[in-house]
Protein backbone atom coordinates (compact mmCIF):
# COMPACT_ATOMS: atom_id res chain seq x y z
CA UNK A 1 0.00 0.00 0.00
CA UNK A 2 2.76 2.52 0.96
CA UNK A 3 5.13 3.07 -1.29
CA UNK A 4 7.36 6.20 -0.51
CA UNK A 5 9.08 6.56 3.04
CA UNK A 6 9.88 10.32 4.02
CA UNK A 7 11.84 11.79 6.37
CA UNK A 8 12.58 14.82 8.80
CA UNK A 9 16.23 15.79 9.17
CA UNK A 10 16.90 17.31 12.75
CA UNK A 11 16.08 14.90 15.14
CA UNK A 12 15.20 12.10 13.02
CA UNK A 13 18.20 11.69 10.15
CA UNK A 14 20.73 13.71 12.75
CA UNK A 15 21.18 14.42 16.29
CA UNK A 16 19.70 17.59 17.04
CA UNK A 17 18.95 18.55 20.83
CA UNK A 18 19.10 22.42 21.07
CA UNK A 19 17.68 21.88 25.06
CA UNK A 20 20.50 19.37 25.95
CA UNK A 21 23.00 21.51 24.14
CA UNK A 22 21.92 25.04 25.98
CA UNK A 23 22.17 22.90 28.97
CA UNK A 24 25.43 21.71 28.71
CA UNK A 25 27.11 24.56 27.64
CA UNK A 26 25.28 27.02 30.91
CA UNK A 27 24.64 24.43 33.26
CA UNK A 28 22.00 27.63 34.27
CA UNK A 29 18.10 27.49 33.76
CA UNK A 30 17.65 31.13 33.63
CA UNK A 31 20.69 31.37 30.90
CA UNK A 32 19.74 28.95 28.81
CA UNK A 33 16.13 29.81 28.36
CA UNK A 34 17.01 33.49 27.45
CA UNK A 35 19.87 32.12 25.05
CA UNK A 36 17.18 29.37 23.82
CA UNK A 37 14.39 32.16 23.15
CA UNK A 38 16.85 34.54 21.05
CA UNK A 39 18.66 31.79 18.64
CA UNK A 40 16.90 28.59 18.45
CA UNK A 41 13.30 29.58 19.26
CA UNK A 42 13.65 33.22 17.58
CA UNK A 43 11.52 34.47 14.62
CA UNK A 44 15.05 34.26 12.39
CA UNK A 45 15.53 30.95 13.08
CA UNK A 46 12.39 30.13 11.50
CA UNK A 47 12.94 33.14 8.29
CA UNK A 48 16.81 31.55 8.30
CA UNK A 49 15.24 27.89 7.90
CA UNK A 50 12.38 29.45 5.20
CA UNK A 51 15.36 31.08 3.13
CA UNK A 52 14.25 34.39 3.61
CA UNK A 53 16.79 35.64 5.75
CA UNK A 54 20.89 34.91 5.08
CA UNK A 55 23.09 33.19 7.85
CA UNK A 56 24.75 36.67 8.37
CA UNK A 57 21.40 38.47 8.20
CA UNK A 58 20.03 36.09 10.71
CA UNK A 59 22.78 35.96 13.23
CA UNK A 60 23.00 40.34 13.44
CA UNK A 61 19.54 40.27 13.73
CA UNK A 62 20.18 37.53 17.27
CA UNK A 63 22.99 39.45 18.37
CA UNK A 64 20.76 43.16 18.01
CA UNK A 65 18.08 41.08 20.24
CA UNK A 66 21.08 39.58 22.45
CA UNK A 67 22.15 43.53 22.72
CA UNK A 68 19.23 44.48 24.68
CA UNK A 69 19.18 41.43 26.80
CA UNK A 70 22.78 41.92 27.98
CA UNK A 71 23.70 38.73 26.50
CA UNK A 72 25.84 38.99 23.27
CA UNK A 73 28.95 37.15 24.34
CA UNK A 74 26.61 34.06 25.23
CA UNK A 75 24.41 34.11 21.62
CA UNK A 76 27.83 34.83 20.19
CA UNK A 77 29.10 31.56 21.35
CA UNK A 78 26.05 29.61 20.10
CA UNK A 79 25.99 30.83 16.88
CA UNK A 80 29.52 30.59 16.61
CA UNK A 81 29.25 26.48 17.80
CA UNK A 82 26.20 25.07 17.46
CA UNK A 83 26.49 23.35 14.00
CA UNK A 84 28.67 20.40 16.14
CA UNK A 85 25.60 19.02 17.55
CA UNK A 86 24.45 17.84 13.91
CA UNK A 87 25.61 14.20 14.19
CA UNK A 88 24.56 11.99 11.96
CA UNK A 89 22.32 8.73 12.76
CA UNK A 90 24.27 5.48 11.14
CA UNK A 91 21.48 3.13 11.98
CA UNK A 92 19.13 5.60 10.48
CA UNK A 93 21.22 6.00 7.16
CA UNK A 94 21.16 2.12 6.97
CA UNK A 95 17.35 2.32 7.63
CA UNK A 96 17.02 4.65 4.56
CA UNK A 97 19.76 1.96 2.63
CA UNK A 98 17.03 -1.15 3.42
CA UNK A 99 14.43 0.69 2.93
CA UNK A 100 15.56 1.41 -0.57
CA UNK A 101 16.70 -1.94 -1.17
CA UNK A 102 13.13 -3.48 -0.69
CA UNK A 103 12.02 -1.10 -3.20
CA UNK A 104 10.77 1.66 -1.24
CA UNK A 105 10.98 5.53 -2.51
CA UNK A 106 12.40 7.46 -0.38
CA UNK A 107 12.77 11.67 0.43
CA UNK A 108 13.47 14.28 3.03
CA UNK A 109 11.07 17.09 4.50
CA UNK A 110 13.12 19.16 6.70
CA UNK A 111 12.58 22.90 8.31
CA UNK A 112 16.85 23.70 6.97
CA UNK A 113 18.57 26.70 5.93
CA UNK A 114 20.60 26.60 2.93
CA UNK A 115 24.41 26.24 4.53
CA UNK A 116 22.95 22.83 6.90
CA UNK A 117 21.55 21.72 4.39
CA UNK A 118 24.31 21.67 2.00
CA UNK A 119 26.78 20.54 5.08
CA UNK A 120 24.27 17.36 5.61
CA UNK A 121 23.94 16.70 1.52
CA UNK A 122 27.79 17.04 1.40
CA UNK A 123 29.04 15.26 4.21
CA UNK A 124 26.43 12.48 5.27
CA UNK A 125 23.46 12.37 2.84
CA UNK A 126 25.09 12.17 -0.46
CA UNK A 127 23.03 9.84 -2.79
CA UNK A 128 21.06 8.67 0.17
CA UNK A 129 17.52 9.77 -0.70
CA UNK A 130 15.83 9.88 -4.24
CA UNK A 131 14.88 13.35 -3.97
CA UNK A 132 13.01 15.76 -1.09
CA UNK A 133 12.13 19.21 0.03
CA UNK A 134 13.62 21.48 2.54
CA UNK A 135 12.20 24.89 3.70
CA UNK A 136 14.81 26.88 2.35
CA UNK A 137 13.75 26.35 -0.96
CA UNK A 138 10.46 27.16 -0.67
CA UNK A 139 10.07 29.80 1.66
CA UNK A 140 7.61 27.73 3.93
CA UNK A 141 8.20 25.40 6.97
CA UNK A 142 6.38 22.49 8.29
CA UNK A 143 4.03 22.20 9.49
CA UNK A 144 2.46 24.80 7.18
CA UNK A 145 0.40 22.35 4.73
CA UNK A 146 2.19 24.11 1.39
CA UNK A 147 5.38 22.22 2.24
CA UNK A 148 3.81 18.91 2.18
CA UNK A 149 2.09 19.84 -0.87
CA UNK A 150 5.43 20.89 -2.26
CA UNK A 151 7.00 17.36 -1.79
CA UNK A 152 3.51 15.21 -3.30
CA UNK A 153 3.68 18.32 -6.53
CA UNK A 154 7.84 17.76 -7.01
CA UNK A 155 7.38 14.14 -7.55
CA UNK A 156 3.92 13.50 -8.62
CA UNK A 157 3.39 11.39 -5.30
CA UNK A 158 -0.10 10.47 -3.38
CA UNK A 159 -0.43 11.40 0.09
CA UNK A 160 -2.22 8.27 0.57
CA UNK A 161 0.90 5.68 -0.37
CA UNK A 162 2.96 7.96 1.64
CA UNK A 163 4.62 7.62 5.25
CA UNK A 164 6.09 10.51 7.36
CA UNK A 165 8.45 10.44 9.70
CA UNK A 166 9.27 13.58 12.08
CA UNK A 167 10.30 14.07 16.00
CA UNK A 168 7.43 16.63 16.20
CA UNK A 169 3.92 16.11 16.79
CA UNK A 170 2.66 19.45 15.11
CA UNK A 171 4.42 18.38 11.92
CA UNK A 172 3.30 14.90 11.95
CA UNK A 173 -0.09 16.34 12.73
CA UNK A 174 -0.01 18.44 9.81
CA UNK A 175 1.08 15.82 7.16
CA UNK A 176 -1.80 13.51 8.80
CA UNK A 177 -4.06 16.11 7.74
CA UNK A 178 -3.24 15.92 4.84
CA UNK A 179 -3.12 12.29 4.36
CA UNK A 180 -0.39 11.00 4.62
CA UNK A 181 0.60 8.35 7.54
CA UNK A 182 2.26 10.16 9.98
CA UNK A 183 4.78 8.25 12.80
CA UNK A 184 6.62 10.31 15.55
CA UNK A 185 10.68 9.56 16.01
CA UNK A 186 10.72 9.15 19.77
CA UNK A 187 13.64 7.17 20.75
CA UNK A 188 15.37 4.44 19.03
CA UNK A 189 15.93 3.11 15.08
CA UNK A 190 13.75 -0.23 17.02
CA UNK A 191 10.65 1.06 18.22
CA UNK A 192 10.60 3.35 14.28
CA UNK A 193 10.93 -0.30 12.89
CA UNK A 194 8.22 -1.77 14.32
CA UNK A 195 5.52 1.41 13.90
CA UNK A 196 7.00 1.29 10.47
CA UNK A 197 5.98 -3.04 10.66
CA UNK A 198 2.02 -1.77 11.83
CA UNK A 199 2.36 0.17 8.50
CA UNK A 200 3.06 -3.48 6.71
CA UNK A 201 6.71 -1.71 5.58
CA UNK A 202 8.83 -4.15 5.69
CA UNK A 203 12.49 -3.55 6.30
CA UNK A 204 13.96 -6.53 7.21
Amino acid sequence: MYKNIIFDFGGVMVDFDPKEYLVDRFCNAETEELVSQLTFESEEWKLLDAGLLSRYEANQRMLTHAKEHDCVFEVQGVLDDWMHILRPRRKMQELVQKLKAHGYCVYYLSNIPEDVLALLMERDFQGLFDGGVASCEVHVNKPDPRIYQALLDKYGLKASESVFIDDRQDNVQAAFELGFVGIRMKDSVGTLVRSLATCNVVVR
